[in-house]
């Protein structure tokens, strides 16, 4: 398992909170809070895209 720095969670209004994290390698991970041993992982660009594109409400019509 690859030794990631996860930061705070983040916790949206009667939602799940989930947690981003990074490695020494450049790879960033998404997790639900307090199930960080599953996660998803990409590089940090892709994240980066993905976490824009929601704020841009690319993604709303999946929620």
């Amino acid at each position: 398992m690859p030794e990631i720095t996860w930061e705070e969670p983040y916790c949206a209004e009667s939602s799940n909170c989930f947690r981003i994290g990074t490695d020494a390698d450049g790879n960033a991970y998404i997790a639900v809070a307090g199930q960080e041993d599953t996660y998803l992982t990409d590089t940090r660009d892709a994240l980066r895209n993905l976490i824009q594109d929601i704020k841009a409400g690319k993604a709303d019509h999946l929620l």
